[in-house]
């Protein structure tokens, strides 16, 4: 996810303060990974010096100034096209589990144990997403849903691996 587009996303309502932008993108998108402040502010640096914000005043606080940010017309475009682009879909062509199966064959281990141990691990996740789905908001049960679709579809590659395993030890044995 782009940090930056998203916290000029989020600059589209008003201006705000680093510590509210990093609030509102925490409740938003941190489900798992919260920003860090020192990742907000040198977004918001970055952001000022290509123009794609401005500082619109400061307020005293507790301990520094807060320095308040607002996105600027250039800074709506680069959301607009960014919101626009389509993201590249993401190709296992040439994963590590693959790498692992090949590499239990070749050596004479067993691959069907490297496929089951996977097995086990994502349905251990699903488990963990399907509960977590269950007991969140809107937000979770989205982003858990696509995160269960893709592990389904990590799990039909690994039965259907487990089906050819037999023609691919020959294959990687030639």
């Amino acid at each position: 996810m782009s940090v930056g587009h998203t916290l000029l996303g989020l600059l589209e309502t008003g201006p705000r303060h680093g510590y509210e932008l990093k609030r509102a993108y925490d409740e938003q998108f941190a489900h798992d990974r919260p920003l860090h402040y020192g990742q907000v502010y040198a977004t918001l640096a970055r952001l000022l010096r290509n123009g794609l914000v401005a500082e619109t005043g400061t307020e005293p606080g507790s301990g520094p100034e807060r320095k308040s940010y607002a996105i600027t017309d250039a800074g709506v475009t680069d959301v607009e096209n960014w919101l626009a682009t389509p993201e590249k879909p993401e190709l296992y062509l040439q994963n590590t589990l693959y790498t692992k199966v090949v590499l239990a064959l070749l050596s004479g281990r067993s691959a069907t144990d490297v496929l089951d141990a996977q097995r086990a691990a994502h349905l251990k996740v699903m488990r963990e997403l399907t509960k977590r789905k269950l007991n969140g908001d809107l937000a979770d049960a989205l982003i858990c849903d696509h995160a269960l679709f893709h592990l389904e579809a990590d799990l039909r590659w690994l039965e259907l691996t487990a089906a050819r395993l037999g023609e691919l030890a020959e294959e990687v044995r030639k």
